[in-house]
């Protein structure tokens, strides 16, 4: 059956969201979505921020279900499918929101998104020299190749099914790190670690415990490498701070680079070590290095903190992972483009380093919920290497659904 090619402004209507103006913004203030929020197939919903809106805007920037947002900046192309996950919802001007005609399954639309950004077919529409943008009137000319509706939904229907099985092992290993934080909470924050009952308090803290800055117990603590990721898939993986944006890091998504040997064991991710964004929107997002990982070093804009060996990763890696170290990160930064924290900034912060048993038995517990993380992640990449592997030959007519 012939397929029909048109540009998307003819088979979708997009529109972009609204620019953040503190001094000119009225109305209500309701939660939006940024580019930040914006992940290939899903939302970040962790670290939303509230912009003024009007009554009489709610069509105009709000999101209603099965809308498709596309970061117009940072990554330009990149888009998910809006499923009402919060009512009420709006989007900022960084963003396409896109809603197909009735001759578009939205699924599909999404997909072929998908696939163009595999191939790189938005990079020739980008526009900037250093912050590059993906303006409304070169999407407009993007072509949409679709068949009929009923080979859209069913070639939908099949890559879905892929997708769906990776959001259910995505629950499950949030599930899983939420259990983590809510331990440490209880251990570390409310002082109800095992033994509590009997523990004598000097100073506040437990007797033999310590309250330090988190660089007192790094045993290093270093900037990344400045290089150039590669396409091929040749050299160690790089690092970058849009890689751990997300919940997890996606290491098939992460690029390859060139470097020296020397410098490779100087700037190389071991287990254990801490990574964290120090510029941009996403500046204290930090991730601990998990047991699984492939070779791998970490860029510029990222700071590593290895740890003493008297110092549980695990346990800090839980810390630095949550939302009241991001906070106190952003909290504290600069910068007049863009917020910026040194290296002294991000390890300043004061953390409770416990007595070795205690460290040992939440290790005990702990642990095993990452090993279960890594591998429901592991599942992820296998799923979804298979159906990338599907995806061309479905969206060119190559396999039929």
């Amino acid at each position: 059956m012939k397929w029909t090619k048109k540009p998307l402004s003819e088979v979708a209507d997009f529109f972009l969201g609204k620019m953040l103006d503190e001094k000119k913004n009225r109305g209500q203030l309701l939660p939006y979505l940024a580019n930040v929020n914006v992940r290939w197939g899903e939302f970040d919903l962790s670290d939303l921020r509230q912009m003024r809106f009007e009554d009489h805007e709610a069509d105009r920037y709000g999101l209603k279900c099965f809308d498709i947002l596309m970061c117009e900046g940072g990554e330009p192309g990149r888009c998910a499918i809006w499923k009402e996950a919060m009512p009420g919802m709006m989007f900022q001007k960084a963003l396409h929101r896109i809603r197909p005609y009735d001759c578009l399954e939205h699924r599909f639309l999404f997909y072929s998104f998908l696939q163009m950004g595999r191939l790189g077919t938005f990079t020739a529409l980008l526009t900037g020299s250093t912050i590059k943008h993906l303006p409304k009137e070169k999407l407009a000319k993007v072509e949409i190749q679709f068949p009929a509706l009923e080979i859209q939904r069913r070639i939908a229907d099949v890559l879905s099914a892929y997708d769906d099985l990776i959001e259910n092992n995505r629950r499950r290993m949030a599930l899983l790190e939420e259990s983590a934080r809510l331990l440490y909470r209880e251990w570390f924050v409310r002082l109800r670690f095992p033994g509590h009952e009997h523990a004598r308090m000097v100073d506040g803290i437990p007797e033999g415990w310590e309250r330090k800055p988190l660089a007192e117990s790094c045993q290093s603590i270093d900037y990344g490498y400045t290089a150039s990721a590669e396409e091929e898939d040749v050299g160690p993986r790089f690092l970058r701070i849009t890689d751990i944006v997300p919940d997890f890091i996606d290491w098939s998504t992460v690029p390859h680079c060139q470097i020296e040997e020397d410098r490779f064991e100087r700037f190389r991710l071991l287990e254990g070590d801490i990574v964290i964004a120090r510029t941009g929107a996403t500046v204290g997002y930090a991730k601990r290095i998990n047991k699984r990982q492939p070779a791998a070093v970490f860029a510029s804009y990222l700071v590593r903190l290895r740890l003493k060996a008297d110092v549980d990763s695990l346990m800090v890696g839980v810390f630095v992972e949550s939302e009241d170290y991001k906070k106190y990160v952003q909290s504290r930064v600069g910068g007049a483009a863009q917020p910026n924290a040194n290296a002294k900034v991000l390890s300043a912060v004061e953390i409770l380093v416990p007595t070795t048993r205690i460290q040992r038995e939440f290790r005990e517990i702990v642990e095993p919920l990452f090993d279960q993380r890594e591998t429901l992640q592991e599942q992820n990449q296998k799923l979804k290497a298979a159906r990338d592997l599907l995806l061309p030959r479905l969206m060119n007519g190559e396999v039929t659904a």
